[in-house]
Formats: C-alpha cells, sequence, structure tokens
C-alpha cells in the first residue's frame, strides 16, 4: 500500500485507494486547532485516513480525524447523535465528498457494509434467498453456507417482511459476507435488538473476526456500553475527543445482575477520559474536570 502513489486515481467504494482534497499544513478547518503536518499512513493498516475534514456551510461535521483499521481488528465508533460517526463511515466507504485530508486503502479492499437503516417495502414480495442474489451470483448451496456462518439458515425461503429484527440483522449481515470481504463495516448492527439479542450479535461477531481475519469497524448507538472484544473504542464529537479499550461488565455487578452471566460477557464498558468539554454548538471547550463514566 502506498498512500502517496501518483497514480492512484478516484477509488470505487471498497477498493484501491481514494485520494480527497488534501488540506496541507496547519488550521484550515477554522476551528482555532493548529493541528500541524499529517501523519504518514498506517501501511499495516486495511484503511488508513488522515486529516479527515468535512465542513457544510459553516458546520463543521468532522475535523481532522485520524483512523486506521488493521487486518483482524475491532474497532468501535461512539458518540453522541450529531457527532459525524455516519458522516465518518460513508468517507471511509468512499461515497462522502471531504473538505480535506486523505484515505488510503490497500489494493483490491472489498468492504462488506451493513446499513443504520434497511426499510422493507412489506407490499413487495422478497424472499431471503433472492434478496442475497441481488447484485451477486451465488448458487443454493452458496445461500445456504453464508446464512449458516450467520446462524440464519433457516430463514433462506422467508419473506424479508417476517423477519424478526434480529434475523434482518443476520441476513444483513450475510449479504455483507457475500463477497467475503477484508473489512466489515457495521452502522449501529443492534439498533431495535433486545440486551439477549444484542450479545447473541456481538458473539458473532466476534468469532467472524476469529474466523476469517476479517477488519471490523462496528458504530454503537450507545456512549458507555460496548462490544467487549473491542481492540479499540474511539469517541467521536466532530474530532475524536478519546480512545481506549472497554472494561468487561464482569467486573460491575450491576450489569451481571441486568444481563446474567452469560449474557454479561458480550459487553464492555468504556470510560471516557477528555481533556476538553463541548459547547451547544459541538466545538471543543475547556475541561470541566469531570470524566464521563460508564460504571452503574
Amino acid at each position: 500500500m502506498n498512500g502517496a502513489s501518483p497514480h492512484a486515481g478516484p477509488a470505487e467504494p471498497g477498493s484501491g485507494h481514494h485520494h480527497p482534497h488534501s488540506h496541507g499544513d496547519g488550521d484550515a478547518c477554522g476551528c482555532g486547532h493548529d493541528h500541524g503536518q499529517a501523519a504518514a499512513f498506517d501501511t499495516t493498516a486495511l484503511i488508513s485516513a488522515r486529516a479527515l475534514t468535512l465542513k457544510r456551510g459553516d458546520r463543521l461535521v468532522l475535523d481532522h480525524i485520524d483512523v486506521d483499521i488493521h487486518p483482524g481488528e475491532i474497532v468501535t465508533l461512539i458518540g453522541p447523535n450529531g457527532s459525524g460517526k455516519t458522516s465518518l463511515v460513508r468517507a471511509l466507504l468512499g461515497v462522502q465528498d471531504l473538505t480535506g485530508g486523505e484515505i488510503s486503502k490497500v489494493d483490491g479492499l472489498k468492504i462488506g457494509y451493513v446499513p443504520q437503516r434497511f426499510d422493507i417495502d412489506r407490499a413487495l414480495p422478497m424472499t431471503v434467498s433472492r434478496f442475497l442474489c441481488l447484485g451477486h451470483n451465488l448458487d443454493r448451496q452458496a445461500l445456504l453456507a453464508v446464512l449458516s456462518e450467520v446462524g440464519a439458515a433457516r430463514c433462506i425461503d422467508q419473506q424479508l417482511s417476517e423477519l424478526s429484527g434480529g434475523e434482518l440483522q443476520r441476513v444483513l449481515l450475510a449479504r455483507a459476507l457475500a463477497t467475503d470481504p477484508d473489512l466489515l463495516v457495521l452502522d449501529e448492527p443492534v439498533r431495535g435488538v433486545d440486551y439477549n439479542g444484542e450479545a447473541d450479535l456481538y458473539a458473532l461477531i466476534g468469532d467472524l473476526r476469529a474466523k476469517r481475519g476479517i477488519g471490523v469497524l462496528l458504530v454503537s448507538h450507545d456512549l458507555h456500553v460496548v462490544m467487549a472484544q473491542s481492540d479499540r473504542v474511539l469517541c467521536l464529537n466532530r474530532h475524536i475527543c478519546c480512545s481506549g479499550v472497554p472494561e468487561t461488565v464482569a467486573q460491575h455487578p450491576e450489569y451481571m445482575r441486568l444481563f446474567g452471566p452469560d449474557t454479561a460477557r458480550a459487553f464492555g464498558v468504556y470510560r471516557h477520559h477528555h481533556d476538553h468539554a463541548h459547547g451547544l454548538d459541538g466545538r471543543a471547550l475547556p475541561a470541566t474536570g469531570h470524566d464521563h463514566d460508564g460504571a452503574p
């Protein structure tokens, strides 16, 4: 991978190199911070992003974001509503124009994507097998194999409209896996699923990482309780506020009482340690001296 390759042109989502505008040195975002020279790309990463910046009018959506995702690594992205999580994911997928920054991907990188929302027209007949074949040339044996991998083989002939929330998430995950991706991007994959279903999906994602050796970028709807197997948690609010690793909820008896020991093993608590606060407009302010703590 060579992030500075002069031969790298515009890339289609999920492959090759993608180089949006580069802002160069200094403060190009107008946020008042001195960002300095962008760091070099991480050549060991599946995808490496530097100084990603996005403005919409006068509103700063992304402020010089650096992200690296490696093979076999689970990175969980958290942040409040409006923090830029979906914009960052779209930028990494290559479908979001940026004001500044650069992205480098390994040559031939294949990305499997599970969207945050998937609305089904219940008046439109569509079986799971037909849905999985849209855009893919898969025979029934291949369909059964990928559905079995996510625990949804029984759904192959069901109508999409008849699936439960957990079943639909597994089918969407199967579709993302059908192209044998190197990187799996999951935008709030457990939304609308109860705690037991959430734990099962987290366990499944961990198994897929171990079995396939794929990188995973998981966007979480919760600011504190995250997937326990996350290698890194990134807290985003326009910029990366902090990052770290989650603590197992087994250290917190209240979670054990809420979830039970088996379910609790799938979850971790992420403790925030920010050196700043945010105003109502999202801009960084001096720290108040209080950390955010995920413990009950």
